[in-house]
């Protein structure tokens, strides 16, 4: 049984280890990327802190909470980019029918689009967020335990959320501009506190564009354990990840060869 399943996912780590290899050829380059992305996360929080210092209480949010949901989001995002890198870049592949790389191989397809390429800027996020937690977090054993189930929470979210929208270019063509979009929307609302929004506004936040679950994490779960949040945030998990699986296969069943002759290590 573990053999056959070394046999059949064993890619995986090789192709982790081979981008890695890859990203560390130009190390100049590598850092500078990563540091990049870091220092451009830096400066939100500068605004942040320079907001707190004058009203220190937003809806029951502290500056504190609100450095663990960049603390939360920017790790799991920096997690899901370095992992599956391919995530945001579907729709491309699709587009342009390098898929047909994939399907000539003898291994999952989607998981082998998935870890096929590392985003260097995701590093420098993951980075980020690992100091912001050291900087805010709780310190004891199991601080550190739910600060890393919600970083894998949020990189879960993150990468079904993406593969879902990505996927859309099996139906409707190019999908490269609306991926683009929602991933932003996504993105960038995951980095404020929930609670700001209120009405219809945070009901989205929850369902249709579903960054409420990221950011209330440091609230709802970190600082204290809400088990109506926390049932949902399972339950989202879980349909995301079942509709972005279903969503591909069913496109991939569908997808017109694009002819795209090529070899891959």
């Amino acid at each position: 049984m573990l053999t056959a399943v070394k046999r059949k996912y064993g890619f995986v780590f090789t192709a982790w280890k081979l981008n890695l290899a890859g990203a560390m050829e130009f190390r100049l380059s590598f850092f500078m990327t990563a540091g990049m992305m870091a220092l451009s996360n830096m400066v939100f929080l500068f605004f942040w802190a320079m907001y707190f210092h004058r009203f220190p209480l937003i809806n029951g949010w502290t500056l504190s909470d609100v450095m663990m949901v960049w603390a939360v989001s920017t790790a799991g995002f920096g997690i899901s980019n370095m992992l599956f890198g391919n995530t945001l870049r579907i729709a491309f592949i699709v587009a342009n029918g390098d898929l047909d790389l994939y399907l000539a191989q003898p291994k999952p397809v989607l998981l082998n689009v998935l870890v096929n390429r590392m985003s260097l800027t995701a590093v420098g996020d993951f980075v980020f967020g690992l100091v912001i937690y050291v900087w805010f977090g709780q310190h004891t054993p199991l601080g550190l335990l739910k600060y890393a189930a919600a970083v894998l929470l949020a990189a879960m979210i993150f990468t079904f959320f993406n593969l879902l929208i990505q996927s859309l270019a099996f139906y409707i063509g190019n999908a490269e501009g609306i991926g683009y979009q929602m991933f932003i929307g996504f993105i960038s609302f995951s980095t404020y506190p929930t609670d700001i929004f209120k009405s219809w506004g945070k009901i989205m936040l929850f369902t249709v564009l579903p960054a409420g679950f990221i950011s209330y994490l440091p609230v709802g779960f970190l600082r204290e354990f809400n088990w109506g949040f926390m049932v949902g945030l399972v339950a989202a998990v879980t349909v995301l990840g079942m509709g972005a699986w279903t969503l591909f296969h069913q496109g991939l069943a569908r997808y017109s060869s694009g002819n795209r002759m090529g070899l891959r290590g």
